[in-house]
């Protein structure tokens, strides 16, 4: 049992800190830097909307006021089947030179995305979500990184903008993957990008597939390719929290869903005498992650037979209790904690319920193919 609550405390910590502290003494001597420089190739920028008349101005007001070269920006919303009026706006700015490629049946995040590169003319493809503002300079900064031959794909850094001006639990689980993100393009490259607004080289986005992740897939297609995925901190996309609670649970379960699936069918990257370090970065970031939820299990059952003949791991016990308590009471009460000591442990139990949540419907045969834009 001693070798069952180690054993699982260690996994749980690795796929935390083990795993970022690995980078962080790689990066001291094997760090790679991104050549970034002017640079303005022709960039085709997709904007994926379904039902967003509330939103859409706002948004192709903030992609009018980007500072690129306007004659080598196109700017594609793809309306993924929208019935409101979300179409007859977006073709109100056609004189602006926005496009619209309207579907009829609503398919899919990713299979208007699809379709939408197949209609790009740029040599790189960035992909935006309508509820994400982006700075004036945010595209220059992103596109400028592709002057650097290695990279395939750049990820922007995500920035949460609390309703009530202080800091929530999502925003502190947003640095930490930022941070993380950071280390992984100092050393190798990234696992996975910011599905909310990253960019591309067109070649890698040849093979877009309508049921998987756009923004995991698009890593994976750089790393066949013999390019790497990049995060630059200059590149920032800001989005509120989600207002409703079962709204953000419901978006974490299909997100991870859906980055089994894209897993699962990609398991060749866990090959690491083809792959290299990127194995280990895909087994740790992806797999270590989801799995965490059965090493918290398996430490919580061993710590509760070993407290029947030790006063320590009695102790130990209680504050395991203590925790999950905070976390659950926490959850269930009206009125949402503030304290920062307290948001941490629910939203750490809320992930990984919803990491347990996922693997169930996985296991049971369910795919995630249809997006559903959060209500933020």
């Amino acid at each position: 049992m001693e070798l069952i609550f180690a054993a699982s405390i260690f996994w749980v910590f690795h796929a935390y800190f083990g795993y970022p502290l690995t980078l962080r003494l790689l990066s001291i001597r094997w760090r790679k830097t991104v050549i970034k420089g002017s640079f303005h190739p022709p960039v085709s920028l997709i904007i994926t909307a379904c039902n967003e008349e509330r939103r859409i101005r706002d948004k192709i007001g903030n992609t009018i006021a980007l500072d690129y070269p306007r004659e080598r920006l196109q700017v594609i919303v793809a309306s993924d089947g929208s019935t409101d009026g979300t179409d007859e706006i977006v073709r109100s700015y056609a004189h602006k030179g926005i496009d619209l490629l309207a579907f009829p049946e609503r398919r899919g995040k990713e299979s208007a995305q699809k379709d939408a590169v197949l209609h790009a003319t740029g040599e790189v493809i960035v992909f935006s979500d309508v509820a994400t503002r982006l700075d004036p300079h945010g595209l220059r900064e992103i596109i400028a990184n592709f002057t650097d031959p290695s990279v395939g794909c750049v990820s922007s850094v995500d920035r949460v903008i609390g309703r009530d001006s202080t800091p929530c639990s999502e925003g502190f689980y947003v640095k930490y993957e930022m941070w993380l993100r950071d280390l992984e393009s100092q050393v190798n490259s990234l696992v996975g990008l910011s599905g909310s607004f990253f960019a591309a080289r067109k070649e890698v986005c040849s093979d877009f597939s309508g049921d998987t992740q756009s923004d995991f897939r698009t890593v994976l297609n750089s790393i066949r390719l013999g390019l790497r995925g990049v995060s630059d901190p200059d590149a920032v996309g800001y989005y509120q929290d989600i207002s409703d609670g079962k709204r953000e649970f419901d978006r974490k379960v299909r997100t991870v869903l859906r980055g089994l699936t894209v897993f699962f069918r990609n398991l060749e990257f866990l090959n690491v005498f083809r792959y290299g370090f990127f194995s280990y970065q895909y087994f740790c970031h992806k797999l270590l992650r989801w799995l965490v939820p059965l090493f918290l299990f398996s430490a919580l059952a061993a710590n509760a037979a070993l407290s029947l003949n030790s006063v320590g791991y009695s102790v130990l016990l209680l504050l395991h209790l203590a925790f999950y308590g905070i976390a659950i009471g926490g959850g269930l009460a009206k009125s949402p904690p503030t304290h920062v000591a307290l948001k941490i442990p629910i939203y750490f139990v809320t992930v990984n319920t919803a990491i347990i949540v996922a693997w169930w419907q996985y296991v049971m045969g369910k795919r995630m193919v249809m997006w559903s834009p959060s209500e933020r």
